[in-house]
């Protein structure tokens, strides 16, 4: 009996720790200092600044990037993941390992645009 209940307890142990099934979502990438929106921009000194720009200066001035999908903000893990500058407030596909509300970044690919408009890649 010791040892079924022994089994069980190791079981349910290993499959808590077991890592997370890579996901893909849909989003933008953002900055810790605003999230899911951009509206404190005035911060920079102007109110016509693009999510990119705003996202660059942010994270430059000590915020951390994010994703936001579905109005869930996710804490990326991998902060130096090569994309992440890139594609700095751009709607995006990304590829990760989801917990919670962190990922850890695997792939960063541009959504497709509608025909007639071209990306910005800004």
């Amino acid at each position: 009996m010791k040892f079924i209940f022994a089994c069980a307890v190791l079981s349910w142990a290993l499959l808590s720790f077991a890592p997370a099934a890579e996901q893909k979502m849909t989003g933008k990438i953002s900055d810790s200092m605003c999230g899911a929106t951009h509206k404190t921009m005035a911060e920079h000194g102007t109110s016509k600044m693009s999510a990119r720009d705003c996202t660059l200066a942010c994270v430059k001035n000590g915020g951390k990037y994010v994703f936001v999908s579905a109005g869930k903000v996710y804490q990326i893990q991998n902060q130096d993941f090569v994309d992440l500058e890139k594609h700095a407030g751009h709607t995006v596909k990304l590829s990760g390992d989801a917990t919670g509300d962190s990922v850890v970044v695997s792939k960063i690919e541009m959504t497709a645009q509608p025909k007639g408009k071209k990306a910005k890649t800004d």
